[in-house]
């Protein structure tokens, strides 16, 4: 069974592969971006489903992105919490979308239970509207 910073790793190493990355979540896990409703954007998906779709949303639009400079700065086997960035183009603006993220994951019987990541909203905004 995968330990909550185990999860957040392998989220973080995938998110390339909608599929997988919402295979990690629990049936009722959660993806929460919740500083993304400040640009009229729902920033919540529940569910493995709902998951995939928005990642693969995402993809559509910045097909390289992916994260780096990953830092777990805590680790228990039911929570983790790390920072890690991303550097990638937005087809639809043609800017690079530069970003540092900061998420706390827990995790429950193996899976993910709740990923609640935080940005830069003004970096967001200035990335993705021409």
């Amino acid at each position: 069974m995968k330990t909550a910073p185990e999860l957040l790793n392998t989220y973080l190493a995938t998110i390339q592969d909608p599929r997988a990355t919402a295979a990690l979540f629990a049936e009722d896990g959660v993806l929460e971006l919740p500083y993304l409703a400040s640009l009229g954007i729902d920033g919540r998906a529940q569910g493995p489903a709902a998951i995939e779709s928005f990642i693969s949303s995402l993809l559509k639009n910045v097909p390289d992105f992916g994260f780096h400079n990953i830092r777990i700065l805590i680790k228990t086997d039911d929570q983790a919490f790390g920072e890690y960035d991303v550097e990638a183009k937005v087809l639809s603006t043609g800017k690079i979308y530069k970003q540092s993220y900061a998420g706390r994951l827990v995790a429950e019987n193996g899976k993910i239970k709740l990923l609640r990541e935080s940005l830069d909203t003004i970096a967001a905004q200035n990335a993705f509207r021409a």
